[in-house]
């Protein structure tokens, strides 16, 4: 079972949609589970501070070190995985997320304001990890989609297991075309390999239209394929 743990000031965004569907399934089944800590509790003074403004000057405010701190030394046990959400991390992939998804738990900071004070991060052992090049208000949604990404990987989260080996970024291409029924839509029809059931000719089709699309939409990842 893996456990997900959510540093945030605002719990009650969660489960939300995790706590639905499929997801939502397994974690009635027990596969995860999710725990919700909200930061402000960890406050030291009378008014649940969470926040001040920063040395240097600058517009906006920090989550303070001794909150924060407080907050996760009270609820973590040794060697646990801690990752803050911030767009300064390393960008979140594939490989990133099967590598979370065989640990037994990960404590995830979602950041406000202006981010979190930088002695936490280095005094915690802290790893940084972003979704992408572009600014939240703040981690939460950051943090639905990092558990997303891992949680479907969980052994019994999804009907077919077999389905992600095919996914993009598996292989290192992007997916090929997927087609159903009805077999002919709008006047378009349904490739003719797809239906000529040789499952060598479907396979080497499939390979090919993964090359293509990665080749044409990610040149970024056309070369490492070619490099491998």
């Amino acid at each position: 079972m893996l456990l997900a743990r959510i540093f945030t000031l605002y719990p009650e965004f969660f489960p939300g949609p995790l706590g639905k569907g499929l997801y939502g399934k397994a974690l009635a089944e027990k596969i995860w589970k999710l725990e919700t800590i909200n930061i402000r509790d960890y406050a030291i003074d009378k008014h649940k501070t969470v926040d001040d403004t920063t040395y240097g000057g600058g517009s906006g405010m920090l989550i303070k070190p001794d909150v924060l701190a407080n907050s996760l030394d009270k609820n973590l046990n040794s060697k646990e995985k801690i990752i803050y959400l911030s767009p300064k991390g390393k960008l979140l992939n594939q490989k990133l997320a099967k590598e979370l998804s065989k640990e037994k738990t990960i404590n995830l900071i979602c950041g406000h304001f202006e981010g979190v004070d930088q002695r936490v991060i280095d005094s915690r052992n802290i790893e940084e990890v972003s979704i992408g090049d572009f600014v939240l208000s703040g981690g939460e949604s950051a943090a639905f989609v990092m558990l997303d990404a891992i949680i479907r990987l969980l052994p019994g989260v999804l009907g077919n297991e077999t389905s992600v080996d095919e996914e993009s970024f598996e292989n290192g291409l992007l997916e090929y075309p997927q087609y159903t029924k009805p077999q002919i839509w709008e006047e378009k029809t349904v490739p003719d390999v797809l239906l000529s059931g040789d499952h060598a000719k479907i396979k080497d089709w499939r390979l090919s239209q993964s090359e293509a699309i990665t080749r044409d939409r990610r040149p970024d990842l056309w070369q490492k394929y070619k490099k491998n």
